[in-house]
């Protein structure tokens, strides 16, 4: 999916590109898709390659395991970026909650016409598989879940990206940028209030493109390569 931006993320710095628990090419396996477990995937790659710490970047689905892996093990993520990403279930618009709600085995005939089911059977071990992948994301996505508290302690540099027509509310998204500890004040006139946090939202943007918009890589990688703030 990422395929467009990878190569401009890729520029200046190793990216590595993970295929989360039956996605892509990464086969399933006998547990139910959860948030935490592959958050738990996730900081074992990072210890698994040899790295100390990793940004950690997601989008959508992948951006509430960033988010998650961030909580659950705040000492290997060095800065986080989410990209139409909501940390609550209510942070969708109402519209596309109803629609996540029919995700399930009785979707998977009808998606197979969508570039999604493409991507997906040209590289996945086992396309036959397809059923048990929207069972279990229908599953997943149904759970409610409220992050806020959770959120509010994140420490790591975070840049929260969504699209002007994007699927997540513009509210929601603000409010993340808030609870992060960004949008409290005026910075001031040398940027001594800026928090840690930043928020982009990207014009003439939905969610079904920014993860190929080149707008997204040149939005976040000078926020990559800014330096480390300095502890308090």
């Amino acid at each position: 999916m990422f395929g467009e931006v990878l190569p401009l993320l890729a520029e200046g710095r190793q990216v590595i590109a993970v295929d989360l628990q039956a996605h892509g090419r990464t086969a399933d396996v006998d547990r139910p898709l959860s948030f935490e477990l592959m958050a738990d995937d996730i900081s074992a790659l990072i210890e698994h390659l040899g790295l100390e710490r990793a940004d950690v970047m997601g989008y959508s689905l992948g951006g509430n395991v960033a988010l998650r892996t961030t909580i659950q093990y705040p000492g290997v993520v060095k800065k986080l970026v989410l990209v139409s990403t909501p940390f609550e279930r209510n942070g969708w618009y109402p519209e596309v909650l109803a629609g996540i709600g029919q995700v399930g085995p009785e979707a998977a005939e009808p998606m197979k016409q969508t570039p999604m089911y493409q991507l997906y059977s040209s590289v996945a071990p086992k396309p036959e598989d397809w059923p048990v992948l929207l069972t279990k994301l229908g599953d997943l996505l149904r759970q409610d879940y409220d992050w806020s508290s959770e959120v509010e302690a994140i420490t790591a540099p975070t840049m929260v990206v969504v699209g002007d027509a994007d699927s997540i509310r513009t509210a929601h998204a603000v409010e993340f940028f808030e609870l992060l500890g960004g949008g409290k004040a005026d910075a001031g006139w040398d940027g001594s209030g800026m928090s840690n946090a930043r928020l982009a939202i990207l014009p003439a943007t939905t969610h079904y493109d920014i993860f190929f918009s080149p707008a997204l890589a040149s939005t976040v990688t000078p926020f990559l390569d800014a330096p480390m703030p300095e502890a308090g």
